[in-house]
């Protein structure tokens, strides 16, 4: 949804603005092309992610800077109160699907990780949440996180069977579970809601995001600014459009988006994982 974030930013041609999801680049990029004064500071937790970024964005000088930081730890940043926008386009990167090693995708091959942060040691990898969690653990995993319907039955299939440690174990192992007319009512990949669900655990994505939210929330009483969110499941709209009301209600700004703004049919055919996108916009006013 590049092109609408764009256009919600374009009431700040000359903003320093806040990229809080870098990944590959791409958003900073179209940012700094868009708006030839700005300048954007792009934070990623991948440091893969960080390193590939600046070098591709090593064309713009000064006014591009990344940095390896969490997001849910925005407060750390020095001077993260004084930028015009901030932007977050949630979930997993191309660069961390494209990469088996990673361990992100069902569509490929290869260890079951999923760490955001693959230098984190601390942080358990997908593998070990499966084998080391019960039956009862992995189900409202399942559910909670990829609102998968078949929780139950696949978390229980799982502890039937040997230690899982690949992507290709687990997705053969889904679809051995699943009846196949179950699998061809669902007009997805089997597997999706359940790497989801691991990805977002693993991560910790919506302990992060609500951290982010409180810290956003300090940060909109201070001045104006406006805040934009990309997210692609419905746990995460949720907690965005329920903080954006309650700042709304605190009267420290106003909801731009009374209904989330979605993918043009273009664009979905262009881009099949943003189907599910929505994006909101909140603007922080001392009004």
């Amino acid at each position: 949804m590049l092109s609408e974030v764009l256009s919600l930013l374009s009431n700040y041609p000359h903003a320093k603005i806040l990229d809080g999801t870098l990944g590959l680049g791409g958003y900073s990029e179209a940012i700094l092309e868009a708006f030839p004064g700005s300048e954007v500071l792009g934070i990623d937790r991948d440091n893969e992610a960080v390193k590939f970024s600046r070098e591709r964005l090593k064309v713009y000088g000064s006014r591009f800077t990344a940095m390896l930081q969490n997001f849910g730890r925005l407060s750390e940043i020095p001077g993260i109160d004084g930028y015009d926008a901030y932007v977050f386009d949630l979930g997993v990167s191309n660069m961390q699907l494209a990469l088996p090693e990673r361990g992100f995708s069902f569509n490929a091959d290869g260890p079951l990780d999923m760490r955001m942060n693959p230098d984190d040691d601390s942080c358990p990898t997908a593998a070990e949440i499966l084998n080391n969690s019960d039956a009862e653990t992995l189900t409202e995993i399942f559910r909670l996180y990829g609102e998968e319907r078949y929780a139950r039955k696949i978390a229980s299939a799982i502890k039937r069977h040997p230690p899982i440690t690949r992507t290709s174990e687990l997705v053969d192992l889904i679809r051995e579970t699943l009846p196949q007319p179950v699998q061809r009512k669902m007009g997805t990949h089997p597997a999706r809601r359940v790497f989801q669900a691991l990805r977002i655990y693993v991560n910790n994505e919506t302990g992060e995001l609500e951290a982010l939210l409180k810290s956003l929330r300090e940060v909109s009483a201070m001045r104006e600014a406006v805040i934009l969110f990309v997210s692609y499941h419905s746990l995460e709209d949720r907690l965005i459009k329920r903080a954006f009301r309650e700042w709304q209600g605190e009267g420290i700004g106003k909801v731009l988006t009374r209904h989330p703004m979605t993918p043009s049919p273009e664009e979905t055919e262009r881009n099949y994982k943003a189907r599910s996108a929505k994006l909101r916009a909140f603007f922080t006013s001392r009004d």
